[in-house]
């Protein structure tokens, strides 16, 4: 191995190996004086260091890395089957090892005041800090192990540590009833996906011979074996990354810790179903059926994710509501071709999603609710946390120059360019799908970005706590350093560098009279919220959704559907098997021992009853053949 492919086999590691040590952390007992302190205080540490070690490589891996790279050394060999151990690095790969690091540090550091016990908090939260910690640092070294992994095997292995971790961490705040439910969820909802995925993965695998990643995309794969793969693994993107219709485990999740929601929203698992498609791209487009149905995925999510966000009262469901429709937006470009323009998203999208949901850890923190009906006039006691939100809320909406405007302008102006002029991997159609959503939902984002805007820091004062403020330094700091990708990375896609790490065939940004329409879409969305908030400002601005409100919040009611559909004939079913388990089988092997009992006890019985009349027999025979014998003898 040489330097390069040293700091991609280093950079996984560091993380992963605070997360184990972490683990191995005995908190003391809560009535030992300071041993829960001290455990923090290690965990902390290793935390932070594993955070800011896995960041350290990563920027030296995107410096030093001058080109494609790849080692690989085997492991597991089954006759023909190859299982191989080694990294796949290329500049895809090192600038989303940055922003999974990066996000990763910040939400270690502001971790550290966010779960601090206060005097009314519960100690519960203090004592667990130091698996909390630790489960950060698994789930980051995971996300890794996605982005540098050689095979798809140990990728698979990072995948489903990330689904486990995600478990804890969603189910971390004990005194949220419904945080078990929503971990719980989570947990079967994307191991519905990952089924798909193993099984697309070992198709591939068996076809060509081998899981190493290179020799996969070497394969000349049968036509049916490739798109089968290709949609396999498309239901395990469905389950991480939360598109439809496995996406509704995601808002729930909103119950665990809101530096998770950064780290989960951001960085890891809704980030990792997208990057998968990119490392395996060149199968996709082989395979058009796959991309049109991706690209219908991606389309749907994006409007489903959009209008479900207008009508949400909790501001964290409403950005998880974000994060569904902006994914849908990076699964459209890939659909109609444009991998680079779902990556530069994918970047841009790290950097003003993991800044908007920690500044609004810092209103709940400071207001005590989650509910923006509990919240208003904010903006004066936390400037701050203001300008930085009003930054990301921009980036998300696509306000230029901020990044979110050119990485969703990448997106339109590929899908736009595959709906007029076709040539791309997926049909025509797909093209108009992506192009037409992403401008519907260009409007809309722009409506609820500000509506949440303004129900959280303008107006008059809801907050139930008499004086917010912003944040202490551990949570402003990260804050304030997201804000700054937030507003500039934009602008790196005007650097040829940008564009040759993310392979773009042309220019990342697109500046041209195509722009006009998003850009009047955008003024529209805003200006109809900011009217309706101007006519009535104590009114909330979905007022004016009428009916439609109730259906928007309840997301479509996707969820009963899945309740009717798939989960209560799944409870039926098992419940319908247990009885036959208890009835049937337990009762024929319970009914056997009672026949046998039954049995036995019968034949003792009859033993019982015919001894007495077997001795009075032995007995009246002896006494026969005594008297024989007397009168033989006597005769004689």
């Amino acid at each position: 191995m040489n330097r390069v492919q040293t700091l991609g086999a280093l950079l996984p590691a560091v993380p992963l190996v605070a997360g184990l040590t972490g683990l191995l952390l005995a908190p003391s007992p809560r009535g030992r004086a300071g041993g829960g302190e001290r455990a923090r205080r290690v965990a902390i540490g290793l935390g932070v260091a594993g955070a800011a070690g896995a960041l350290l490589l990563a920027v030296a891996l995107l410096v030093t890395l001058d080109g494609p790279t790849e080692h690989a050394r085997t492991w597991i060999e089954l006759g023909d089957l190859r299982v191989t151990l080694g990294v796949r690095l290329d500049g895809a790969a090192a600038l989303v090892a940055v922003a999974v690091a990066a996000v990763a540090l910040a939400v270690q550091v502001y971790s550290v005041a966010y779960l601090r016990r206060g005097p009314d908090d519960d100690v519960e939260v203090d004592h667990r800090y130091p698996p909390y910690a630790a489960q950060i640092s698994l789930f980051t070294g995971a996300m890794l192990l996605v982005v540098v992994s050689g095979d798809l095997i140990p990728l698979l292995v990072g995948w489903e540590v990330m689904g486990v971790c995600s478990y804890l961490l969603i189910a971390h705040d004990r005194r949220l009833p419904q945080a078990p439910a929503a971990a719980m969820k989570a947990f079967l909802v994307t191991r519905v996906g990952d089924v798909g995925f193993l099984l697309g993965i070992a198709l591939l695998g068996v076809s060509a011979g081998s899981f190493r990643i290179a020799d996969v995309l070497a394969h000349d794969h049968a036509t049916g074996t490739l798109t089968a793969a290709c949609l396999l693994l498309l239901a395990g993107v469905a389950g991480k990354s939360a598109q439809f219709p496995l996406h509704t485990w995601l808002p729930d999740a909103m119950a665990g810790p809101t530096p998770i929601s950064a780290l989960i929203h951001a960085a890891t698992m809704v980030a990792a179903g997208v990057y998968a498609v990119t490392r395996l791209y060149p199968l996709f487009e082989a395979a058009p059926v796959a991309l049109a149905v991706l690209g219908v995925m991606g389309a749907v999510t994006l409007l489903l994710g959009a209008f479900a966000a207008t009508a949400q009262d909790d501001l964290k469901r409403v950005l998880a509501w974000s994060t569904v429709s902006q994914i849908g937006y990076m699964t459209g470009a890939l659909a109609v071709g444009s991998s680079s323009a779902a990556l530069f998203h994918l970047l841009t999208h790290a950097a003003f999603k993991a800044l908007l949901f920690l500044a609004a850890g810092a209103v709940i923190h400071a207001v005590g609710t989650t509910l923006m009906s509990g919240m208003g006039g904010l903006r004066r006691q936390m400037p701050v946390t203001f300008w930085c939100t009003l930054i990301g809320l921009g980036a998300l909406a696509g306000v230029p120059p901020l990044a979110g405007f050119f990485s969703k302008e990448g997106v339109l102006a590929a899908a736009e360019d595959a709906a007029r002029h076709g040539g791309g991997p997926a049909p025509t159609w797909v093209g108009w799908l992506v192009w037409l959503a992403g401008l519907v939902g260009v409007a809309v984002t722009a409506w609820y970005a500000t509506r949440l805007l303004l129900r959280t820091f303008l107006g008059a004062s809801r907050a139930p706590l008499a004086h917010p403020h912003d944040p202490p330094a551990a949570m402003r700091w990260p804050i304030l350093l997201l804000a700054v990708p937030a507003a500039l990375l934009g602008l790196a896609g005007f650097t040829p560098a940008l564009t040759d790490r993310l392979g773009a065939d042309g220019d990342l940004v697109h500046l041209g009279p195509e722009l006009l329409l998003p850009l009047a879409l955008l003024l529209a969305g805003a200006g109809l919220a900011g009217w309706r908030w101007r006519r009535n400002p104590t009114a909330d601005p979905a007022s004016a959704l009428g009916p439609l409100r109730p259906v928007f919040a309840a997301a479509f009611r996707l969820d009963d559907v899945q309740n009717t559909l798939v989960v209560r004939p799944v409870v039926g079913l098992a419940r319908l098997a247990r009885t036959g388990d208890e009835r049937v089988v337990d009762g024929a092997v319970e009914g056997s021992g009672r026949a046998a009992t039954g049995l036995g006890g019968g034949l003792a019985a009859l033993h019982r009853a015919a001894l007495p009349r077997a001795a009075v027999a032995v007995l009246a025979g002896v006494l026969l053949i005594g008297l024989a014998a007397v009168l033989v003898g006597g005769v004689a």
